[in-house]
């Protein structure tokens, strides 16, 4: 009966249920199957199992244990990994007032007025650096950007360029 109203309720057309527990009663039958699905996959199958005899039974055991020996003498013996947990040079990459002109990130450089954007990006773009001086050689400089530089050479250095932080000098991936 379409429309049809039971003690002031809509009713579904389908069940005859109210339909503001429609959603209630739809997320109880969908747990109700999940769980349906989740123990048939531990029932037992119809098919009864092969007997095994002793001799098999400790082959399996002799197969497994030299695999366990072999995987065991291989964790034994494996080099160690030196991962680099901590970057030595971190705090000038924008957390102290020098900045490392090689690894530091260009939003780094809104700490020194006037070098972001334009400085900022001609310098993070156009490394690495074997020192500060090399940056007044940045093809496209123009003087007043030259006197900038000048102006905050002391707050630069040029450390050895890190993969992990010359990939993001440009686009960190930091969107406002």
């Amino acid at each position: 009966r379409p429309g049809a109203v039971r003690q002031g309720l809509p009713l579904c057309r389908t069940f005859w249920i109210p339909i503001k527990h429609i959603n209630f009663f739809t997320m109880k039958l969908a747990i109700f199957a999940v769980l349906v699905a989740a123990v048939s996959a531990f029932a037992p199958s119809a098919a009864p199992a092969r007997a095994t005899t002793k001799v098999e039974a400790v082959e399996g055991r002799r197969e497994f244990l030299s695999a366990f020996g072999v995987a065991a003498g291989i964790a034994a013996f494996a080099p160690a990994a030196n991962a680099i947990r901590d970057y030595e040079n971190i705090q000038y990459l924008g957390g102290s007032t020098v900045v490392d002109v090689n690894n530091a990130n260009v939003r780094v450089y809104l700490k020194m007025p006037g070098l972001y954007p334009s400085v900022a990006g001609k310098i993070a773009s156009n490394g690495p650096y074997k020192s500060v001086g090399d940056l007044y050689n940045i093809p496209g400089l123009t003087g007043a950007e030259k006197d900038l530089i000048k102006k905050y050479e002391s707050r630069f250095t040029a450390k050895e360029p890190a993969a992990d932080y010359v990939i993001d000098r440009i686009n960190n991936g930091l969107y406002r």
